[in-house]
């Protein structure tokens, strides 16, 4: 994938189709001791151990409709070619955190992307989820939760067209206050 946010997007799927109802992205990109790093950790269903042992296999997938799960597998070349690891972890009935780690400068790691897109995709995708997304940049922090909006909008809609036009803007907003690019 040619940015990072597209693997965060399947990361999300992934975890929206494993029936989580809270699911958390944190990236972390901190330039002196170069490494860029992302998570999305989640509240579903969980892999078995045995699943789990095989989910960077290419060959390996849950869906019914091809016979090929490539996400993980690209995600994981991509980290270990930029001098990184991926890292999962999972327990049935408690949920999956996949952290994928760069070396920030390497020259074949792939941009980040468009955060704030990627947000309302999936939060106009699964409304009824509670996304907590926060990004670390050189120790400032952006934070942005759903539950909070929630709160506030009282029963309004998260998929609503305005309520999604404000959630790109706040997200832009927040991500250029702590110069993310």
């Amino acid at each position: 994938m040619k940015e990072l946010s597209l693997h965060i997007l399947d990361i999300i799927q992934n975890s929206v189709n494993a029936g989580a109802s809270i699911i958390e992205i944190e990236i972390e990109e901190e330039e002196k001791e170069d490494i860029f790093r992302f998570s999305v950790k989640d509240n579903g269903c969980g892999m078995s151990a045995d699943f789990l042992r095989k989910v960077k296999d290419p060959f390996t997938t849950t869906r019914t409709t091809r016979k090929t799960g490539l996400g993980i597998p690209l995600l994981e070349a991509a980290a270990v070619q930029c001098g990184g690891r991926l890292d999962i972890v999972s327990e049935p009935g408690k949920g999956t955190a996949v952290t994928a780690v760069f070396q920030n400068s390497h020259i074949d790691r792939a941009p980040l992307g468009d955060m704030a897109q990627t947000m309302v995709t999936v939060i106009s995708g699964s409304p009824e989820i509670d996304f907590l997304y926060t990004h670390i940049k050189n120790g400032q922090s952006f934070v942005f939760q759903t539950e909070d909006l929630r709160r506030v909008l009282q029963g309004v809609p998260l998929d609503t067209p305005e309520i999604i036009g404000w959630i790109e803007e706040a997200v832009r907003e927040g991500l250029a206050e702590i110069q993310v690019k």
